[in-house]
């Protein structure tokens, strides 16, 4: 009879769905576990720290701390020294961010809503935060979202932290603001970084303008299918569909979040206004030619080498388009044992500039 039952179909489907809902009722344990673990800790750090426990009972007073609450609390985890030491940092930190608590904890539902998403990342992410991030909340905070937006593990948090990420993030010069829906146009933003920096091209010194076009050009590509979010790959001087031209748009992609597409021009000289022009008549073919009625604006990104702000805002500000300018650095952060390899920032705008004049020079004589 029990293998009957076994083989029965509804007794089958109803064993998953059962399945299903102890899972989740796990996750959901887990997920109120850490919460009330962070919330707790939080309140510690903000005891020691009101207190002034360190000037009042002197220099052992975490070593006393850890070594009482040890007794009191036989095999609980989470009272060391050091992490006793990190309770508090975190309260420092986060304390003017994070709801406030009474000396009873209340219900998740009735705390305001700022700043509670940090209840529900793991305290060995905190840590990591805590330490890289120091005296700025702000940047905490900004860490702490992209942790619950893209999932990252500890060890991706690890490698984000020690980049510039957060300095970067959304500080291109664009006009989505004014040219794109609200939500879409924040989101658009969030995606640009200004500068750009592309420490690790390996070139020769023997190279020309077109290898230093291809390089910058194959990293913008790798970046931004690697690290940027929602970036799909749709092709490199991908060539326009109109009969009889035969210019190519540098990188096109397109944006899974933002449902669109996204034109990318890599200029390796300084930004010229000519460049919106240029930008802005691919977006239009994209527009016209490439995408489906379904599909979001198409969105240019502009990635020069240099550029002027002032002139730059005044150049996606001319342009009903949404457009986005950014700069790329070349040699910030060369390793020294690679940085003697490469031509330095300046032997590239000098070969450039000499390359520039003898491409002229031969124009002329012909």
């Amino acid at each position: 009879m029990d293998n009957m039952i076994r083989i029965d179909k509804d007794y089958v489907e109803w064993l998953k769905h059962v399945k299903k809902r102890f899972k989740n009722t796990q996750i959901k344990a887990s997920i109120k576990v850490n919460d009330e673990l962070l919330r707790f800790y939080w309140s510690i750090g903000k005891d020691i720290v009101n207190m002034q426990a360190e000037s009042k009972w002197g220099g052992a007073f975490f070593e006393t701390l850890s070594e009482d609450l040890k007794k009191m609390f036989p095999g609980a985890k989470g009272f060391s020294t050091t992490n006793l030491r990190y309770m508090k940092r975190y309260y420092n930190l986060f304390g003017e961010i994070l709801p406030q608590l009474g000396a009873e904890l209340p219900e998740a539902t009735n705390l305001p809503q700022v700043g509670a998403e940090i209840y529900a990342i793991p305290w060995g992410h905190i840590k990591l935060i805590v330490d890289k991030c120091k005296d700025e909340p702000e940047k905490a905070m900004f860490f702490v979202d992209e942790v619950i937006k893209n999932n990252w593990s500890r060890a991706v948090l690890l490698n984000f932290l020690d980049t510039n990420l957060y300095e970067r993030q959304g500080k291109a010069i664009s006009n989505f603001q004014t040219t794109l829906p609200a939500y879409t146009g924040d989101l658009a933003q969030e995606i640009t970084k200004d500068p750009y920096n592309f420490d690790f091209i390996a070139l020769n010194r023997d190279y020309n303008e077109k290898e230093l076009k291809d390089a910058l050009t194959e990293k913008v590509m790798n970046l931004l299918i690697e690290m940027g979010k929602g970036f799909a790959f749709v092709g490199r001087e991908y060539p326009l569909p109109i009969e009889g031209t035969e210019e190519y748009i540098d990188l096109l992609f397109y944006h899974l979040n933002l449902h669109c597409y996204v034109v990318v021009e890599v200029k390796i000289k300084e930004f010229k206004s000519r460049d919106i022009g240029q930008i802005g008549t691919y977006i239009n073919i994209v527009d016209d030619i490439v995408k489906m009625d379904s599909d979001g604006k198409t969105i240019g990104l502009i990635i020069c080498k240099e550029k002027n702000n002032v002139l730059a805002k005044y150049a996606v500000n001319s342009s009903n388009k949404p457009i986005a300018i950014s700069a790329y650095e070349l040699s910030n952060f060369l390793p020294e044992n690679l940085a003697t390899l490469l031509p330095s920032t300046d032997e590239l705008e000098s070969r450039l500039l000499l390359d520039e004049a003898v491409n002229e020079n031969d124009n002329n004589n012909q």
